[in-house]
């Protein structure tokens, strides 16, 4: 199983990146890879997504959710991960943002990226790309702040 923590600090208060967060049907703006994601009920999302060429498409099951602090989830189908995004407040104008994922990369085209770290580099990408995503706008576009225990 590979490990990765990444982390962004973003311009706007937690609240609005906690809040952008949850609109997981917005991820293809900023996620490389990911074609598209619909949310079939408050806790079940189905992926699809097309890296290096390979199609793939997963249920993922958010296994815990706790607004303006946390979202964690599971594939349920497809590849195993496992994953939490953590918000936290540097000020009332600042967050921070990390995401912690733990997968298992399935075939020797994935082991070999692993080995060569292009899965961090992607999660960092794309805290990147969300950063400018959430700044550009300035708040979010919508919120889903249910509990999930």
């Amino acid at each position: 199983m590979t490990s990765i923590m990444k982390s962004v600090d973003v311009d706007v208060p937690v609240r609005t990146a906690y809040n952008q967060w949850t609109q997981f049907e917005e991820f293809p703006r900023f996620m490389g890879g990911v074609e598209e994601i619909r949310q079939i009920d408050p806790t079940l999302t189905r992926w699809k997504t097309k890296v290096g060429g390979v199609e793939r498409e997963f249920d993922a099951q958010i296994t815990e959710q706790h607004p303006d602090e946390r979202v964690a989830w599971k594939s349920v189908s497809g590849p195993e991960q496992a994953g939490v995004v953590t918000f936290h407040r540097l000020n009332d104008e600042q967050s921070r943002v990390t995401v912690q994922l733990d997968w298992t990369p399935d075939d020797a085209v994935e082991k070999i990226g692993s080995a060569l770290h292009m899965d961090d580099r992607q999660v960092q990408g794309d805290l990147d790309r969300f950063k400018e995503f959430i700044e550009g706008r300035g708040t979010e576009d919508g919120a889903w702040r249910g509990e999930v225990r």
